[in-house]
């Protein structure tokens, strides 16, 4: 089961739009989400007596039905919980099930199966005082409702969908310019690891990586130059991407693919498996060059195959970081969620993960970005200076210098390096990452 859920703050109060009954309600969810989910629990917090939209939250429906009592009473902890942190106690939830038939499975079956789900949440947000005014099953292009008893209006077989693009919500969405992308299942399509011919091909380009890099990586001196060689190379071939025509939105993902080369990606992500290197990685956030590295992360995630997969949760996380940087929270939590999937205890994915959900503001974690970034040319203006002075070099008396192998070594700037020790001391200098809480893995 995916422990990791997504959940979403407020909806703008100058945006009403008045949703009437079960079959506005199912239409109106990819627009609350921003996609279609798919295999979903998607519940939504409702305020005061017209039921504004509030805080809402989806995780992946656990297969096994046994996990179902737990995860109803954790989810209907989580929305109360975290809607009454952010000041306001939900009035009501609405609950949505959503998972498309399995094979020789129809959509009515699918609700059938459900309907005990349905009812565990039901009865863990009554027992924190909050009804589930609706709950809704969606499946094959139909929709059940789960608290209706009338017939007349929700009959044993459901209802047909409506049209794409034909409700009110549509409509109001259409005019705030909000997009739905698609289905969950396509937005995480985009960040699989490729399984075409080339995927061998990337495979091998990534152990030969590995036998030249990780010794380096393992030792001090040759940390700090395999961090400036990869973020070299990341600028070189974000300015590459950059300066590439502009595909179809079908085609970008492909051409993106052409143009990063498999020994170039091996050696940009197993560099981005140094924390201090992906911290630094992460100040492509804004402006013209934030559209390159989100590209370029998505590419990277791609080129994460087997028995790499778990080195996806570096570039999964800098391109969910991106992502909610500029504004793209759905995309955001797609990214960010994959990279708890390859690798739960990726604490930096734990902190964008929680920090987006929570609708905070990712001007802050931006802020403590740009001044590590103002320090560093700040420190290199001083070093050049000093090196241009008069007499720079002479006449000042030599420090006493350790031979290397006994030479003490100072904390790092940012998180310890690399993800492999958990229980490795932590420096004492805080990064950007840990200041907004936590320790920035």
């Amino acid at each position: 089961m995916n422990q990791h859920h997504e959940s979403t703050g407020p909806v703008d109060e100058q945006q009403q739009i008045t949703l009437r009954g079960p079959a506005e309600l199912a239409d109106a969810l990819p627009y609350l989400m921003g996609f279609h989910p798919n295999d979903s629990v998607v519940m939504v917090a409702l305020h005061g007596g017209r039921g504004r939209f509030g805080g809402r939250l989806r995780i992946g429906i656990p297969p096994e039905p046994g996990e179902w009592p737990s995860v109803a009473e954790q989810l209907a902890e989580c929305l109360i919980k975290g809607s009454e942190r952010r000041g306001q106690r939900p009035d009501a939830i609405v609950v949505f099930l959503c998972q498309d038939p399995a094979e020789s499975e129809n959509g009515n079956q699918v609700m059938e199966r459900l309907r005990p789900l349905a009812q565990r949440l039901r009865t863990a947000c009554g027992a924190l005082d909050v009804p589930v005014l609706e709950a809704l099953c969606i499946s094959d292009g139909r929709y059940w409702s789960y608290c209706c008893p009338d017939a007349r209006c929700c009959p044993a077989e459901g209802n047909q969908m409506a049209m794409p693009g034909t409700s009110v919500m549509a409509a109001a969405a259409a005019y705030a310019g909000i997009q739905v992308r698609g289905t969950l299942r396509e937005m995480e399509a985009r960040l699989a690891p490729l399984t075409t011919s080339a995927a061998a091909e990337q495979q091998r380009a990534l152990d030969s990586a590995g036998v030249e890099m990780i010794p380096r990586l393992l030792d001090a001196v040759g940390r700090e130059d395999v961090s400036r060689e990869t973020l070299a190379l990341v600028r070189r071939l974000m300015k590459r991407l950059a300066e590439a025509p502009v595909a179809t939105p079908s085609a970008a993902d492909v051409e993106d693919d052409r143009l990063i080369g498999h020994d170039e990606a091996a050696a940009v992500i197993l560099g981005l498996q140094d924390r201090v290197t992906r911290d630094r990685a992460a100040e492509w956030m804004e402006g013209p060059e934030a559209r390159s590295a989100l590209r370029l992360w998505r590419a990277l995630a791609r080129r994460c195959v087997t028995p790499y997969e778990e080195h996806a949760a570096a570039p999964l996380t800098l391109a969910g970081w991106v992502s909610w940087s500029t504004g793209d929270e759905p995309a955001a939590r797609v990214a960010l969620g994959l990279a708890l999937r390859a690798d739960p205890h990726y604490t930096f994915a734990q902190l964008l993960h929680e920090a987006c959900n929570q609708g905070l503001d990712p001007e802050t974690l931006r802020r403590c970005l740009r001044g590590e970034r103002e320090a560093r040319a700040a420190e290199r203006e001083r070093t050049a200076e000093q090196a241009t002075r008069p007499g720079a070099g002479r006449g000042t008396p030599h420090r006493r210098v350790r031979p290397a192998a006994v030479r003490r070594r100072r904390p790092p700037r940012g998180p310890a390096c690399p993800d492999t020790t958990p229980s490795r001391r932590r420096s004492r200098r805080t990064s950007p990452l840990r200041r907004v809480g936590g320790d920035g893995r």
